[in-house]
């Protein structure tokens, strides 16, 4: 039975209570009590009487008729206000119970008044649901919440009936029928606003120890059962390629040895600094699952883990992070950083503020009052470790109006210093047919022109730039001839530039007289033994091989008879001429052999030339005749030769080959010596479809070796060869019989005629394409660049032409030289980024005295540094004229990275320095602008020791092997903030740690580590 004190007068009763049913409104949350209809009106006739001994006193408060029962205390359905029950505020029932009290064992009915989308009403019926564990669904219990409580207070009582340990991390789901299960993310809003409805189903789950919750897929990588016990250094953990998620897990692994992030998560600090109506967050799902992968890797129960769902959500509010392409890991680093300030950020309500200019005032009053401001709007575990000062000042031209504003920055970008010249490896083919071509280093300017390049190069040799012509030579073709005012830039480091002397000037395209002389494009093809008849042709097919040449040639002897010996002439050094015996031979053969012959020498029969004309690209001539009519500063990217095996060039640098010498070699050691040379320039058939590409490393030696690398004419289009080959098979013709011929084998009987080691024909710009010819077959007619092709029969090929020699060259001594790798300290990178700078033109500054946009000058200055100082290294350079990865070596300390001379605000703290910073993490990029690898070095947080992060592989590293050219981000951490490691470091034991298992020689090497390595699946 309820206490009860000595009630007030009957006139006052009424009178407070009438005053305070009408002065009470509804207001979201509050609470109202429900009186039994009948007693509220009996209690009222009470008061009114005034009488203390009337017999309508009313007694103890009994709802007995509002319950279904008087066991459960279930109330009835359908209860109506204001005919079953009366409902009264909270202060008016206080009274009525301590005047009255309640009948022994009945519940208070309180009631929550809710916020309805329209209106606010008492709650009489509150949501009934049923509570259970995920670990033991059998077991459930029945509990009543108003839509007015807080998604926390159903945890609460959970955690209070279930028994679930103090300090358990848990989350809650909200099922609805047998299959559909939503997570309840928001533990702060109402019942009413998480859509939960009786009949509903609640289910907790708590964190396992490894970090993983039970409800979720496996995330983790496991070999055998033997790793599911595995125990190891907490924050010692790979995390798997998804597929080109190298970027991520680089970021990832730094962010994950960063102690003040790593701590504020593991200790679940974030759930309460959750921000679900950010607009400019996640809804606090990328937190949660950052969260998830660090209390995984940080657990110390895994190899590697799986971060699937982190790179979901990541896609999913990044539209550019989805799939699995490449990507940069400090494009990543930014959005995650930016992703988590926001969706941990403790202003919910960021209000507007106007920036002021500094006019005039103190840098340290400007300084303050922006931090203030900044913190108004963003506060958060992001802030309070990443985000600094920026002193930026702007200065105008015209009035020289000086604006100073204080910005907030996450990371530094700084420049690195880049070089103004480029290094270029060219072969140089010079006009004495007796001399190999000979390999150069060039330096150029990276913004000069194909002209800088002669100029270059006609340095070291003494011939006049005006007299070269540089090509690119891509599977024995010219894949493009550059003209004198061509930018460098369009040459990649890649390609094999041939650079050849010619015995004039070349024109800048002028019109050329009939008289004068003709450059022309030689290419070198091999018949096959067999007609080619599946092309539609009855010809023979051929194949490119070797490297082509440039001549000039006077446009009179542009004819078979004229061609043939000054192409006979500019090959002599490989080409040996028949011999007067041979000759003899060649007179002794009757018709029938010489019928044979005149099917493979050059021209084009009546019923062929029709096919010819049909190729693409040819124009005609007013007699009908197909000219070849190619863009020499434009060619298309050349098909795949699948007919030939790639030559290999061999360099002689003592030694010195004559025509003698080749003559004398045998095609036998011509065939065995081409594959056990010097130096070669070999062909490489590998390539991407739109590149030729193939590195040069040429050996030093002048021993026999066949290098991959170093190659004029290598590289090759794997998919292009695919897309082409059966463009190649209709148009690499053979050499049908000349209408000519028969009068010439009439002929022939009556005198001699010394067998041609070769036929010429005129082709297309890729060499595999045959044009006509001239009147009667004997001249060639051009009209823009000429290519002509000489045919090998492939028996006099191996008997005439010497591959070995062929493939020859000569190193320069420029070659030797080593080229030191370009180094810089951090330090002057920081200077670079402090420099003043002029605007460009499309980012002009608004003068507020001129009223217009000027290009002011620049100057950034570092005021105040965080406590973990991200350092951008811009390594990747972009500009309207070209684009370039600077892989110059960063020096950068591991410890005492001091700030005081470039930072503005200096503040002594306990006599020490305010800005010293040690390494704590560095994220490497290794490869070029279109593809690479990231990883990571990190130092753990709790035993000092530094480890290599390739992937799910897991290596311990030394201090020596972290400053490398691949660095790309480094992380610092200040250090009157760095806590030193707890643990003892495992290099300081003798014997490695049990999880830890030793690596071979070749792991080591490709992981950087120093001894051992953590295998992971």
């Amino acid at each position: 039975m309820s206490s009860v004190t000595e009630p007030p007068g009957l006139e006052t009763q009424r009178r407070e209570v009438e005053a305070l049913l009408q002065g009470s409104e509804l207001r979201a949350g509050g609470s109202w009590y429900m009186v039994e209809r009948r007693w509220y009106d009996q209690w009222k006739e009470f008061v009114e009487t005034g009488d203390q001994n009337s017999s309508s006193f009313p007694g103890q408060i009994d709802n007995s008729e509002l319950f279904e029962d008087q066991d459960s205390y279930h109330l009835k359905e359908r209860l109506v206000e204001n005919e079953d029950f009366m409902l009264v505020p909270a202060e008016a029932w206080r009274k009525l119970l301590a005047w009255y009290g309640l009948v022994e064992g009945q519940p208070a009915l309180e009631r929550k008044v809710v916020d309805l989308p329209s209106t606010l009403k008492v709650e009489i019926y509150p949501v009934e649901v049923y509570l259970c564990l995920h670990s033991n669904m059998d077991t459930v219990i029945t509990a009543r919440f108003s839509r007015a409580d807080r998604i926390h207070s159903l945890q609460e009582v959970m955690c209070r009936e279930f028994s679930v340990q103090q300090g358990a991390e848990c989350r809650l789901w909200m099922k609805s029928s047998d299959t559909s299960c939503e997570r309840l993310r928001n533990v702060h809003v109402s019942v009413l606003d998480a859509c939960l409805t009786s009949g509903m189903t609640v289910i907790m789950e708590m964190r396992n120890a490894d970090g993983t919750w039970p409800s979720s897929k496996p995330q983790i990588m496991r070999c055998s059962v033997e790793d599911q016990e595995y125990r190891g250094q907490p924050g010692v953990c790979g995390l798997s390629n998804l597929g080109n998620t190298c970027f991520m897990n680089s970021a990832l692994q730094c962010l994950s040895n960063t102690p003040p992030l790593t701590e504020y998560f593991l200790r679940s600090a974030y759930l309460e600094e959750l921000n679900f109506t950010n607009p400019l967050g996640m809804k606090g799902e990328i937190a949660e699952a950052f969260a998830d992968v660090i209390k995984q890797m940080w657990s110390g129960r895994h190899h590697s883990v799986v971060p699937r769902i982190f790179k979901t959500k990541v896609g999913h509010f990044a539209s550019q992070f989805l799939g699995y392409q490449q990507h940069d890991s400090q494009e990543l680093l930014s959005f995650l950083l930016d992703g988590l300030h926001e969706d941990l950020n403790r202003v919910k309500n960021k209000e507007y503020i106007e920036l002021r200019d500094a006019g005039g005032r103190p840098d340290q009053e400007v300084a303050e009052e922006a931090w203030r401001n900044h913190l108004r709007r963003n506060d958060s575990v992001i802030v309070d470790t990443f985000h600094g000062l920026f002193k930026s000042t702007l200065v105008c031209p015209e009035c020289h109006k000086v604006s100073v504003t204080f910005d907030p920055f996450c990371y530094l970008s700084v420049p690195l210093p880049v070089s103004k010249d480029r290094v270029m490896e060219v072969f140089f083919v010079s006009l004495d047919p007796k001399e190999k071509p000979f390999q150069y280093r060039l330096l150029v300017p990276k913004a000069g022109k194909v002209s800088d390049l002669c100029s270059a190069l006609a340095l070291l040799i003494n011939i006049p730039a005006k007299q070269m012509v540089v090509t690119d030579v891509f599977n024995h073709r010219f894949y493009k001839i550059y003209q004198a005012d061509e930018a460098l830039s369009c040459i990649l480091d890649r390609d094999d530039i041939f650079v050849y002397e010619l015995s004039r000037g070349v024109g800048g395209g002028e019109e050329v007289n009939q008289d004068e002389e003709v450059v022309l494009g030689l290419y070198l093809r091999e018949r096959s033994h067999y007609r080619d008849y599946g092309s539609g042709s009855s010809s023979y097919g051929t194949s490119l091989f070797g490297h082509p040449l440039l001549l000039s040639v006077p446009r009179t002897l542009c004819t078979q008879e004229g061609l043939y010996p000054l192409l006979l002439q500019r090959l002599e050094r490989y080409v040996r001429p028949p011999d007067p015996s041979e000759e003899v031979e060649e007179e002794d053969e009757e018709e029938e052999e010489e019928e044979v012959f005149k099917t493979q020498t050059n021209g084009i029969s009546d019923d062929e030339e029709g096919e010819e004309n049909g190729e693409t690209g040819p124009s005609q001539t007013g007699d009908g005749q197909a000219v070849s009519q190619p863009d020499a500063t434009a060619l298309t990217t050349p098909p795949s030769d699948t007919n030939n095996a790639q030559p290999s060039l061999d360099s002689s640098s003592e030694e010195t080959s004559n025509h003698s010498s080749a003559a004398s070699t045998s095609s036998a050691s011509s065939s065995a010596n081409a594959n056990a040379s010097g130096e070669t320039i070999a062909s490489s058939n590998a390539s991407a479809s739109t590149s030729h590409a193939n590195t040069s490393q040429a050996s030093t030696s002048h021993v026999s070796s066949s290098p991959a690398s170093s190659s004029p004419a290598s590289g090759g289009a794997v998919a292009a060869a695919g897309e082409t080959a059966e463009e190649d098979k209709q148009e690499e013709a053979c050499s049908p019989i000349p209408a000519a011929n028969e009068q010439q084998a009439r002929r022939k009987s009556c005198r001699k005629k010394r067998r041609s080691l070769f036929s010429i024909q005129a082709v297309n710009s890729n060499g595999t394409t045959e044009r006509g010819m001239g009147e009667g077959g004997l001249a060639f007619s051009f009209t823009s660049q000429p290519y002509v092709a000489i045919d090998w029969d492939p028996d006099m090929k191996k008997t005439y032409y010497n591959e070995n020699e062929a493939e020859k060259y000569t190193k320069h001594s420029s070659m030797d030289e080593s080229q030191q790798q370009m180094s810089v300290q951090l330090q002057e990178c920081i200077q670079l980024f402090t420099t003043t700078e002029t605007l460009e033109e499309d980012n002009p500054w608004y003068c507020p005295v001129c009223k217009l946009h000027q290009l002011a000058t620049k100057k950034l200055d570092l005021w105040g540094l965080p406590e973990v100082l991200i350092i951008h290294l811009k390594r990747f350079s972009y500009n309207k004229f070209s684009r370039e990865k600077l892989d110059s070596l960063v020096h950068f300390p591991l410890r005492d990275l001091d700030f005081s001379d470039c930072l503005l605000r200096k503040k002594l703290t306990n006599g020490e320095p305010p800005s010293r910073y040690d390494l704590i993490a560095v994220s490497n990029h290794y490869g070029g602008l279109r593809d690479g690898h990231y990883t990571s070095y990190s130092r753990n947080k709790d035993n000092g020791q530094w480890y290599y992060y390739d992937d799910s592989k897991v290596t311990f590293a030394t201090e020596d092997q972290i400053v490398t050219n691949a660095a790309y981000l480094l992380f610092y951490h200040r250090q009157d903030k760095i806590r030193h490691p707890a643990a003892p470091s495992p290099a300081a034991s003798h014997a490695p740690s049990p999880d830890i298992t030793s690596c071979s020689s070749q792991e080591a090497e490709q992981g950087g580590a120093a001894c051992v390595t953590m295998e992971t699946d």
